[in-house]
């Protein structure tokens, strides 16, 4: 049976013994490059775990990763990213109003009525305070779901 071994715990562990991985090999009983493969995080046989375990002298559930906290951890990424990429097409959106507003007035001043592209400029507007307003109520729900979640 396959298990999937937190290669970084393993490779922290590792150098924080300031072992080297033929040392952990040795220690352990296993090949050198099944160290190398492990700690790339390729897929460990439930042996190599149990070795790797007693030669760190932990509990083989403290090599493996912990599924949970994984999706949990990738959950809270996912939201950050879809954050991040709300935020940017507003501002996106602000520096078209802006650009908008511009042409809205050239516009105005070359028909001789200023008043002429109000509607339009005040519709965009509208849209743009919408923009806004979605991406700080999802920022705050993003926030509070943090908080209630804890990735770890």
């Amino acid at each position: 049976m396959q298990f999937r071994a937190d290669a970084e715990k393993i490779k922290r562990w590792r150098e924080e013994r300031h072992w080297s991985q033929e040392h952990l090999a040795d220690l352990a009983g296993i090949g050198l490059r099944t160290v190398q493969r492990i700690e790339k995080g390729e897929q460990a046989s439930g042996e190599s775990l149990k070795a790797l375990a007693a030669a760190f002298n932990v509990d083989v559930m403290a090599l493996t990763v912990d599924a949970q906290s994984q999706a949990a951890r990738a959950a809270t990424q996912h939201r950050a990213e879809g954050v991040a990429a709300l935020r940017l097409s507003f501002w996106i959106h602000l520096g078209s109003w802006g650009l908008g507003m511009l042409i809205f007035a050239a516009i105005g001043l070359s028909e001789q009525n200023i008043l002429f592209m109000t509607v339009p400029a005040m519709w965009w507007t509208v849209g743009l305070a919408s923009h806004a307003l979605t991406v700080m109520i999802v920022t705050l729900v993003s926030r509070y779901q943090n908080e209630i979640q804890p990735t770890d």
